[in-house]
């Protein structure tokens, strides 16, 4: 992973420097994800049955094969995190305070906006962005986060508090954004039901598994190796492996939901558009905010990252639950990390060109 290849100190390194040390799958690492879309379009469309097979079996509402993918791409960041920092995470304010708002309050009435501006004719694929909106990211976002060498330890929290916030959350805010918002607008509503407890599932089994894992696996390493074999030795090994994983995880996705993406171009494209004009404006919002707050480089990339992020799996979870496989909300669900992917796989490299003229954290040199 880029930032043990780097150096957690190489805050000072320049831009060119740092993509030069970059390992081969982390340098082209767009055009893997790429490769990675098109096998999976290709396996579901040359595999007669290979979407019915996969997704035969679940867990936590979520095909297996993509279940083992998240897990795998979640782990290694997980070891990664310095747990005995989060202290040091919790006690900033700015960062906890600016991570709720442009989560549970900026993100999800964007989304309702773009959705409302952009598809005002297509109803289905409007209350799946709607969905897509309210499932803030408690996955990939640490993969995109340290790729970017923002702060793992504030990724991790926050984090955290997504998923805690999705549990307690998230049918009041479909609740208000599909009816009650609406209703008030004067606009049309749209009625769903979301499973509170298939919610808790998946963040369990998609965050509390590998958190555990990694917590454990750092707890061991250190007390029988110590920190310097842990970070220095270990880790590089294990690393490349959340890159697999999320490689993997595409392609398993794509194969599943191939059909639908392909038989229906011109709505994936309109449904594109909110989506392209939502990960940008989020990630550019956060981004103007740290910088304004002073919160330095890594905390900055961290809350742009952890703002602008969705998480699908979740979304399409409650999608085909509540509206069925074959659904638009389904779909819009499916077309999202189509577009997130790559997307925040850019964003990565804007963020490091940005970092040389990033200032430094106001509160740690104060």
């Amino acid at each position: 992973m880029l930032r043990t290849q780097v150096g957690v100190t190489s805050t000072a390194v320049p831009q060119e420097s740092v993509v030069r040390r970059l390992s081969t799958l982390d340098r082209f690492l767009a055009l893997w994800i790429l490769a990675a879309m098109g096998v999976g379009l290709a396996l579901g469309a040359l595999v007669p049955g290979l979407d019915s097979t996969l997704a035969s079996v679940e867990v936590a509402g979520v095909s297996l094969p993509i279940a083992v993918g998240l897990l795998l791409m979640m782990y290694p960041v997980l070891a990664k995190v310095r747990y005995r920092e989060m202290g040091r995470v919790t006690a900033d304010r700015r960062l906890m305070a600016a991570s709720l708002v442009l989560n549970w309050i900026v993100g999800p009435a964007f989304m309702f906006v773009l959705a409302w501006l952009l598809l005002p004719d297509l109803p289905a694929y409007r209350t799946g962005l709607i969905i897509v909106g309210l499932a803030r990211c408690i996955a990939m976002v640490l993969i995109w986060n340290d790729l970017a060498c923002g702060d793992r330890e504030a990724a991790a929290v926050l984090v955290a508090i997504n998923s805690i916030f999705q549990v307690i959350a998230f049918a009041a805010l479909g609740w208000f954004y599909l009816q009650v918002l609406p209703g008030w607008l004067g606009l049309a509503t749209t009625s769903a039901d979301f499973s509170v407890t298939a919610i808790v599932l998946s963040v369990a089994v998609f965050l509390g598994v590998p958190l555990v894992a990694g917590f454990l696996t750092r707890l061991v390493g250190e007390r029988r190796h110590g920190r310097d074999w842990y970070e220095g030795t270990f880790l590089p090994r294990l690393g490349p492996l959340a890159l697999y994983g999320l490689l993997f995880t595409i392609v398993m996705l794509f194969a599943l939901q191939g059909d639908a993406i392909t038989d229906a171009p011109l709505d994936v494209a309109r449904i594109a558009l909110p989506l392209l004009a939502y990960f940008f404006g989020m990630f550019g919002v956060s981004w103007l905010l740290g910088s304004r707050l002073g919160m330095g480089y890594e905390k900055t990339a961290t809350l742009a990252f952890t703002a602008a992020g969705n998480n699908f799996e979740l979304a399409i979870a409650v999608a085909i639950a509540t509206f069925g496989a074959t659904s638009g909300q389904a779909l819009a669900g499916v077309v999202g990390p189509l577009i997130e992917v790559p997307v925040l796989v850019a964003l990565v490299y804007v963020a490091l060109r940005l970092r040389p003229a990033s200032p430094p954290d106001r509160k740690a040199t104060s």
